[in-house]
């Protein structure tokens, strides 16, 4: 099916790629139905594209693209709502957020989004670890793991 979308205008999609999200996003909880797109450049960036209102769209990231590591930790409601039994489940990202000077680009852990890609639902859950953060630093992280790493 084609999709109109924010960041590359109307482009086909399989419809397995439709989530739906009953409670919406923090914010917009009148938007119900996402499509994940890959970005064109290959990096690990994706967008969370609403097919209910075109102009809405999210830049999104997973945790472990840019974090040695993370821990998920939601409620059980979290996982009844999904229809998953474990977080393993799950696939997980945070919402990007890109101010004028890249560098400080920053995604939310505290509210990350999780889809069950079994049963195609997705949420914005609210973590329960207190280790994470609404602006965690990308650069930041990856530095650290660079420097793990050496």
């Amino acid at each position: 099916m084609k999709i109109k979308t924010r960041p590359y205008g109307e482009v086909e999609i399989d419809e397995r790629q439709i989530m739906e999200f009953e409670h919406g996003i923090l914010g917009f909880d009148f938007v119900r139905r996402f499509a994940i797109l890959d970005s064109t450049d290959n990096s690990p960036f994706k967008w969370l594209q609403s097919l209910d209102e075109p102009d809405l769209a999210f830049v999104i990231i997973r945790p472990i693209d840019f974090m040695a590591e993370y821990n998920l930790v939601i409620s059980s409601n979290d996982l009844e709502d999904l229809g998953a039994e474990v977080v393993e489940d799950l696939l997980v990202f945070a919402i990007v957020t890109i101010p004028s000077n890249p560098s400080e680009m920053t995604a939310n852990l505290q509210g990350p989004i999780l889809i069950n890609a079994k049963n195609r639902r997705g949420k914005q859950a609210i973590s329960q670890s207190d280790k994470y953060r609404v602006k965690h630093g990308i650069l930041e992280e990856i530095k650290k793991m660079a420097a793990d790493g050496e």
